[in-house]
């Protein structure tokens, strides 16, 4: 049985003590090697796309096996430990372009890897899942465009049919589920090409002609898709085993996948126990009911921004700072009428709170944007989600935390959503595990997924599942990184409360330990963990 013990850094632990005879001793060659590394990660150029060809990918390969040399060569042993963190990721980073390589092979298995038209920012550091290295952000764009704009907009374009013509002769995979979902992605860039032309007002010719091409190309590699799909029939996992090094050499994360799974059974009962608690504790109180107009929604909403954002500063839950409330009050959403709402907007609609709580990706972005981190190894995205058990984590940790620490005590039905959405996380998790496993396929993930979330809140027939279900498949560890993540963090949380406490009294409330959080970066929590105890870790299982 899984032990989730005080200290989370086996593998990090493991990064930290290669010493060869080779011998590097300034930390400025690593700073040096991290920006060598990051221009190679990216793919040169052909015929203006990203290179995924065979050939392309093998030169990368090379290049990078060069630089994992003098990584290796490198004596870290006298290093300070946030240095020897900064080493730790970089290493992370090359193991997960191996993997990415060696095993994952989106470019060849995944056509939602070619993606490209994005409408959305994500809330976490980077965009969720393998991506390519053309996107384009629509959603950075302010219309109408100006002149410049599209400009930029149209080179942009002009990528989209060279990607989508290198992709047929890459996508030689055999994942019919990565397969199928992968072509409804590209089917829905279309429909958002289609939208983006609505938007227009008095397009430029190149503009014009750059996105009726891109439309084309889009339209025609959603049909190749969906024609090649029946020939398809292999399982789109990739296995226990891969799973397991993919968990403990690229995001850092001490468990296996025989681990997670014992973690999240043991948090989908436990969320479904603790609801059932809840509801008979309330059971002489009034249903929780959603607000009924658009106006309710929005006088709600704003109320909540301000309550809680007062209870988290006024209590010493996080450190006060100016983009709190800002962060929130962009993304309170807005009313969806009872037949269109997705799971979140369940919550959201009946306790906006609920779902503020996981807002902490907001403030890490805010933070992010504000005071960029010293380190260049952790100012920006980390690659392939490595961000993952930080960024989820906290967030659905502060979804019960805040439960614990108070946030609903004047409104106890609250708390059942809490536990709604606890008991989604595991359930999904969960399901990606039996998946990667290729225990169950996707549709039956899904099923999964649904029948372990209480109340109904998620339908089989939401898009909201189908995504959710094909990113944990395109992206091995996500779906759990949301469970793990938070069981991390409250063993961090623990462990460094006693140990401050210890030394300093009564002088270390929960704000303090946020405030060191946020200052280490959006980074594994297991190596968090080491800069804020100086302790490295046994792995999970012992």
């Amino acid at each position: 049985m899984m032990r989730l013990t005080r200290a989370v850094l086996a593998a990090a632990a493991i990064a930290s003590a290669v010493l060869t005879e080779a011998r590097a001793d300034d930390y400025a060659d690593l700073l040096a090697l991290f920006q060598s590394w990051r221009a190679t990660e990216t793919p040169a150029r052909l015929d203006g796309a990203p290179d995924y060809t065979r050939a392309g990918l093998a030169k990368r390969r090379a290049a990078v096996a060069t630089l994992r040399d003098r990584l290796d060569a490198m004596d870290v042993g006298d290093w300070s430990t946030a240095q020897q963190i900064d080493y730790a990721i970089v290493r992370a980073e090359m193991n997960g372009f191996t993997f990415y390589l060696d095993v994952l092979k989106p470019w060849s298995r995944d056509p939602a890897f070619y993606k490209q038209v994005w409408t959305y920012q994500s809330d976490t550091p980077s965009h969720e899942g393998p991506v390519n290295h053309a996107l384009i952000e629509l959603w950075t764009y302010a219309f109408p465009l100006s002149p410049e704009a599209q400009d930029k907009l149209a080179t942009d374009l002009r990528t989209v049919a060279p990607l989508l013509a290198q992709a047929r002769g890459n996508l030689t995979g055999n994942a019919r589920d990565l397969w199928v979902a992968g072509a409804k992605t590209m089917e829905t860039q279309s429909a958002d090409l289609a939208a983006l032309r609505e938007r227009l007002e008095n397009p430029s010719i190149p503009l014009l002609a750059a996105l009726t091409q891109a439309q084309g190309a889009t339209a025609e590699f959603a049909r190749w898709l969906k024609a090649q799909a029946p020939q398809k029939d292999g399982p789109s996992g990739i296995g226990k085993d891969n799973y397991t090094w993919m968990l403990q050499n690229v995001h850092l994360v001490p468990m296996t996948w025989e681990d997670e799974v014992a973690l999240l059974r043991r948090e989908l009962k436990r969320a479904h126990a603790s609801l059932r608690l809840e509801e008979h504790r309330n059971r002489n109180l009034p249903p929780l009911e959603p607000v009924a107009t658009p106006e309710a929604y929005e006088e709600r909403a704003l109320d909540r921004v301000d309550k809680y954002v007062a209870f988290m500063t006024d209590n010493a839950i996080v450190p006060p700072a100016d983009y709190l409330a800002p962060a929130l009050l962009e993304r309170i959403g807005a009313f969806v009428p009872a037949e269109k709402r997705n799971f979140f907007h369940q919550a959201m609609h009946r306790e906006p709170m609920t779902l503020w709580t996981h807002f902490y990706h907001w403030w890490d972005l805010a933070l992010m944007n504000a005071a960029p981190h010293e380190s260049p190894v952790r100012r920006g995205p980390l690659l392939y989600n490595i961000w993952d058990s930080r960024a989820e984590g906290v967030a659905t940790a502060m979804e019960e935390m805040a439960l614990h620490a108070g946030l609903y005590d004047d409104n106890p039905r609250a708390r059942e959503i809490v536990w709604i959405m606890q008991a989604q996380r595991a359930a999904r998790g969960l399901a990606s595990l039996y998946a990667h496993a290729d225990e169950m396929t996707m549709a039956e993930a899904s099923a999964f997924h649904v029948k372990w979330t209480p109340r109904g809140w998620m339908k089989p027939n939401l898009d909201l599942l189908g995504f959710e279900q094909q990113l944990y498949l395109r992206q091995p560890g996500y779906g759990t990184s949301y469970v793990t993540g938070k069981a991390l963090i409250e063993e961090l949380f623990a462990d460094r409360m006693r140990q401050r406490l210890e030394e300093a009294g009564a002088d270390y409330p929960p704000s303090a330990f946020f405030a060191e959080l946020d200052a280490a970066g959006v980074i594994p929590v297991s190596l968090i963990w080491w800069e804020l105890t100086g302790e490295a870790a046994p792995a999970a299982t012992e």
